[in-house]
């Protein structure tokens, strides 16, 4: 049964002249302008080469230090709260279950993605270590100091996962290897898992091969763009940047046959141009091979060269939200789902009623990512507000709420008889 809008509806006015999804069209990137001289390779930071003492905080208003891995690496806001090195709270939440670490240098990272806050072209704006990602700022803090406060006791930590994110830089697979190690020594991978958030442009076989026998638990490759065309526009040639579609499949297979079955796995970014029906291929297709997909909502990161282009549309990103679910945990077919002329989800092949039930459990519209200890299809990288602002939730890092839940199925055009919403009810009651 149909249980969306039908082809000749009217959209919801959420997106680019007034559709509900980003088409391929709209969603080009700006050119990248070359920084000036000075400016590249980490050269204001590597001149006055200012000494790191301890956390340091994006924006501070002094010289950016001289950090560099593998002796100190960046951590997500919401994990710099948890930890308790930075003071603060979370809209809802008890702020993360995973430790999100980045590597960091005065280099920065090399590639120029073009959604990215933490892309080359930005040398000439703000040095790396002081650079937006994912919406918020990334403190630098020695990795020693990490792994003493989370060894005292790792059997009762906040976290359920710590994640490794890699970074395209020379340095990145030997200090990926040193930060696993210095981790590994005083805290069990049994007791906090680990993932691996690598950077295949760098990587051969033997590099996955690696980071498996020192006990990373999950490999993940970022593809983010859906499709070869919207990778090379957005990651390679396109803004001058060196990933290529090509590669970074050769090291996700890799990882299939190195990490095995239900632990390996692709970042996928929603609204970037691509179809509904182009990234639910791409999420069947990690499916039949034994992986996952980890989703992400498109939202402009301001510094980016994508940061004039509008957000996913909300109806868009849960119709895709819940065919990922679908085909991930539920044994769906793309086969079975139908599809508009736009590649737009009309149908997901499911009876209402079992669509409902799924609906109501709010699993499939929380944060997709690396199993926690709660449940395989609940994420420990829960990623407090990474891809949306709290007053319209993109990716929920808690359990939705009924007033959630109605929110949703406005969305969704899927409301029960008599429900009703109105923008805003979830934040009066909260």
């Amino acid at each position: 049964m149909s249980c969306l809008k039908p082809e000749n509806a009217t959209p919801g006015k959420t997106g680019p002249g007034g559709l509900d999804f980003n088409p391929f069209e709209v969603m080009e990137p700006r050119s990248p302008v070359l920084p000036p001289k000075e400016a590249r390779n980490g050269g204001r930071v590597k001149a006055a080469d200012a000494r790191p003492a301890g956390l340091y905080l994006p924006n501070n208003n002094i010289q950016t230090p001289n950090m560099t891995s593998p002796e100190y690496v960046q951590l997500s806001t919401a994990a710099a709260l948890t930890l308790g090195i930075m003071p603060g709270k979370m809209h809802r939440c008890g702020c993360t279950r995973c430790l999100n670490l980045l590597l960091t240098y005065p280099e920065g990272c090399r590639a120029n993605c073009a959604y990215c806050g933490l892309a080359r072209h930005r040398e000439a704006e703000r040095d790396y270590a002081d650079r937006n990602f994912i919406r918020v700022d990334w403190p630098s803090v020695p990795m020693d100091q990490i792994v003493d406060i989370v060894a005292q006791d790792p059997e009762n930590s906040p976290f359920h996962r710590m994640c490794i994110s890699m970074i395209t830089h020379p340095r990145s697979d030997d200090d990926t290897v040193t930060v696993l190690k210095n981790w590994t020594s005083k805290i069990d991978p049994a007791t906090i898992p680990i993932s691996i958030l690598s950077n295949p442009t760098t990587m051969g076989r033997a590099n996955v091969q690696e980071l498996r026998d020192l006990g990373a638990d999950i490999f993940t490759v970022a593809l983010d763009a859906a499709t070869p065309a919207l990778f090379d526009r957005t990651r390679g040639k396109g803004v001058q940047s060196p990933h290529t579609w090509k590669k970074y499949w050769e090291v996700l297979l890799d990882a299939r046959d190195i990490f095995g079955k239900e632990k390996f796995g692709a970042h996928i970014i929603v609204g970037m141009g691509e179809t509904e029906f182009e990234i639910l291929q791409l999420v069947e297709q990690l499916v039949e091979m034994g992986g996952h997909s980890h989703m992400f909502c498109f939202y402009p990161e301001k510094g980016s060269l994508m940061d004039h282009l509008p957000a996913t549309p909300r109806d868009q990103w849960r119709r895709v939200q819940l065919g990922r679910y679908l085909l991930d945990y539920c044994g769906a077919k793309v086969k079975h789902m139908k599809f508009d002329s736009e590649g737009r989800v009309i149908d997901f092949g499911l009876p209402r009623a079992e669509l409902d039930m799924i609906i109501d459990t709010g699993i499939a519209f929380r944060t997709s990512g690396c199993p926690g200890k709660f449940a395989e299809d609940i994420s420990a990288c829960d990623r407090p507000y990474g891809d949306s602002p709290p007053s319209d939730i993109a990716s929920y890092p808690f359990a939705p709420a009924d007033v959630d839940l109605r929110r949703i199925r406005a969305q969704l055009d899927m409301q029960k008889p008599g429900e009703t919403y109105e923008e805003g009810d979830d934040l009066e009651d909260y």
